[in-house]
């Protein structure tokens, strides 16, 4: 099978849709046209929102294209696509839960914890991470984005795999110290915490689900300012990705277009009292995708 994934890069002329077969980036719609596939093209959100339409013809272009040189040279990535809607899974792995001191239900007594993040809150690859004022402990935690390219309601997990378009890189940075409130008697606040503008970075491609092996068993990480910060496996997941489908297609229909943000493994800021500083630099990375750096902005809090 040829790997390949979809990027929206940024031009002069306004975003442009871009397919990367290994390491070489093509503008989409010109070699969608070049070699007769016209009807796969058009902007990453639309094609994602339509994926069952577009998918084989989209192999069948990535075939084409093949191993050679790209037509594209250093791409200036945004965010791949702009989600319909993000979900977000918390506590998910068992070691970031310790490191976080959440106390856990058995599995077996318990269902998955998602919360919802704000669109406008996406940016993408190379997109500044602005720190506003209010918030004195920013942090960030490397998810596995899951991209879902068909509806469902009362999804069944043995079939939820059906609902997957593909995979991308999802940073869900967290203000730590608006999480938790005493002005209330809801101790937390995920909203406040979780969607601030640019505190979701995405990308920096889109990934088909067929062009990744086994979504429960990647590596994903997260280094600032080339120091490694987390280092885990999907594989440690406490609800995997098709427990967590089938349990929100029990609340809501889910849509093409939706992500969701699988959860983090340990090794985020708060866990080891250390927290994002004005300048730094985080690079998220996953196996299969790629990487997704973002600096930081924070004048307010001062440089490590």
């Amino acid at each position: 099978m040829t790997w390949f994934a979809l990027a929206t890069r940024a031009t002069p002329e306004g975003p442009r849709a871009t397919i990367r077969v290994g390491d070489a980036f093509h503008d989409l719609h010109d070699a969608a046209a070049k070699l007769g596939f016209a009807a796969v093209a058009g902007d990453v959100t639309g094609i994602v929102r339509d994926w069952d339409a577009r998918r084989d013809g989209l192999f069948a272009l990535a075939r084409a294209l093949g191993a050679g040189s790209g037509t594209v040279a250093a791409p200036q990535l945004a965010a791949p696509f702009e989600p319909r809607r993000i979900f977000a899974a918390a506590s998910n792995f068992i070691e970031h839960a310790e490191e976080m001191q959440t106390k856990l239900a058995a599995k077996a007594e318990s269902e998955p914890y998602i919360f919802l993040k704000t669109v406008e809150s996406v940016v993408g690859p190379g997109a500044t991470v602005v720190v506003p004022p209010q918030v004195s402990r920013p942090d960030w935690e490397v998810e596995l984005g899951v991209v879902l390219g068909r509806a469902g309601k009362n999804v069944a997990a043995a079939d939820a795999h059906d609902l997957i378009a593909g995979y991308t890189i999802v940073n869900d940075v967290s203000a730590r110290d608006r999480t938790r409130r005493t002005d209330f008697p809801f101790s937390h606040d995920w909203f406040r915490g979780k969607s601030f503008d640019s505190f979701t970075p995405l990308g920096p491609v889109f990934v088909p689900r067929d062009c990744l092996d086994d979504p429960h068993d990647i590596r994903l990480g997260l280094k600032v300012n080339g120091e490694a910060m987390q280092d885990g496996n999907t594989s440690a997941m406490i609800f995997n990705i098709y427990e967590q489908i089938a349990y929100l297609s029990t609340i809501l229909e889910l849509q093409a277009g939706d992500l969701i943000a699988s959860g983090t493994p340990a090794g985020v800021g708060m866990g080891r009292g250390v927290f994002l500083k004005d300048g730094d630099v985080m690079s998220a990375w996953v196996d299969g995708i790629g990487e997704l750096v973002n600096p930081v902005s924070a004048p307010h809090l001062p440089r490590s």
